[in-house]
C-alpha cells in the first residue's frame, strides 16, 4: 500500500511511499482510508519519530476486512475512526471499538473532521456541567475544535463568546451560534462559567481574569508555546474556580470514544452540527497545506483524500 511516512529530512519531513500492508490484531478491522483530517498538533510529531513512521489519527473510509473476533461492522460498511497513529495510509488497522458506521448523508470529508477535534470540543464543553443560560468563552474559535465547540455549547443553551485572532477569521461564527465575537481574549468583557483555552501563556492568564467563581477553564493545548505564571491570589476574584487540563486519549475509557463520535455523526446527519472543511486537497499536498494550517490561514479543518475510489 501507499502511505505518508516520515523521513527526518527537515526540507521534506514526510513523503508518500510504498509501505507494508497493516497486520491487524484479532480485534482490529482493516479500513480502506478514503480521507483523513490534519490536526495542527500532528505537524510537530514528524520530528519526534523515526524514519518510516506513519502519522494519522482521524480517518474515514470503508471496512475491507472485519475484525477476526467478529466484533465491529462488516465488510463494506462506511466508517469514521479514531486511531493513535498509522492513519495516513491507503489501509489502516483499527480496533473495532473505535469504528463508527456512517449514514449515507454524512460524507467521508465531514466525518473525518470529528475524531480528535470533535472529542475535544464535546468533552471540554461537558466539563462546564449544566451550561444552559450561562456564558461560555471559546478561544481559537476559528479552528477545528473551536467551531465545533461553539455549536455544541450553543445547542446546550449557552451564550457563546468566540475569540479570534483577526477580523478575517470571524466569518461564519455567528451563524454557528456565537452570540459575540471578539478579537483577542483581552477584549472579552464580563465573567464566564466555562472557558475553553488552547493558546496558553498570556491567553490563559487573561482567561483566569474572566472566569467566574466556581467556573472552569478547560485547557486543551498550548499553541503559543508560552508558560503562564499563576499564583493562589489570582483566584481571589474567582474563588473555587478550577483550571482543568484535558488530554483526549486519557480523559475517559477507551470504549467511550465510539459512542461520543457516533453522537456527533448523528448530529451532522440531522443538521444540528456543521463541521467546517476549510480546505480539501489530495494527500500529496499535505506539507503545503500544513504550513497554511500552522500559520492560521485555514478556518476549520484541513481534509485530504488518498485517491481511493
Amino acid at each position: 500500500m501507499r502511505a505518508i511516512a516520515t523521513t527526518l529530512n527537515p526540507a521534506k519531513p514526510i513523503e508518500i511511499r510504498d509501505m507494508p500492508d497493516p497486520v491487524p490484531a484479532r480485534n482490529e478491522a482493516v479500513v480502506a482510508v478514503h480521507c483523513f483530517s490534519l490536526n495542527r498538533g500532528e505537524l510537530a510529531s514528524f520530528a519526534r519519530n523515526g524514519v518510516g513512521w506513519i502519522p494519522g489519527q482521524d480517518i474515514a473510509g470503508v471496512v475491507l476486512k472485519q475484525a477476526a473476533d467478529g466484533s465491529g461492522p462488516p465488510v463494506g460498511t462506511r466508517v469514521v475512526c479514531l486511531i493513535d497513529q498509522y492513519g495516513w495510509a491507503e489501509q489502516a488497522a483499527v480496533p473495532a471499538q473505535r469504528l463508527v458506521p456512517l449514514p449515507d448523508n454524512v460524507s467521508f470529508a465531514a466525518a473525518c473532521t470529528l475524531p480528535v477535534a470533535g472529542i475535544t470540543a464535546l468533552r471540554c464543553v461537558r466539563l462546564g456541567g449544566a451550561i444552559a443560560g450561562r456564558r461560555v468563552l471559546v478561544t481559537g474559535a476559528a479552528g477545528g475544535v473551536g467551531m465545533l465547540a461553539i455549536q455544541i455549547a450553543a445547542l446546550s443553551g449557552a451564550r457563546v463568546t468566540a475569540v479570534v485572532g483577526s477580523a478575517s477569521r470571524a466569518q461564519g461564527l455567528a451563524e454557528l451560534g456565537a452570540h459575540e465575537i471578539v478579537e483577542g481574549i483581552e477584549n472579552a468583557s464580563g465573567k464566564f462559567s466555562l472557558i475553553l483555552e488552547a493558546a496558553g501563556g498570556k491567553s490563559l492568564a487573561e482567561a483566569l481574569k474572566r472566569i467566574e467563581p466556581k467556573g472552569t477553564i478547560a485547557v486543551y493545548g498550548n499553541s503559543s508555546g508560552e508558560r503562564t505564571e499563576i499564583g493562589f491570589m489570582d483566584f481571589r476574584p474567582a474563588q473555587n474556580a478550577c483550571i482543568q487540563s484535558f488530554f483526549y486519549f486519557t480523559c475517559e475509557a477507551d470504549e467511550m470514544f465510539a459512542p461520543d463520535i457516533a453522537l456527533m455523526v448523528s448530529m451532522i446527519a440531522n443538521g444540528q452540527l456543521k463541521p467546517l472543511v476549510g480546505i480539501e486537497r489530495d494527500w500529496s499536498e499535505l506539507l503545503a497545506v500544513g504550513e497554511m494550517l500552522r500559520d492560521r490561514q485555514v478556518m476549520g479543518k484541513a481534509v485530504f483524500h488518498t485517491g481511493i475510489a
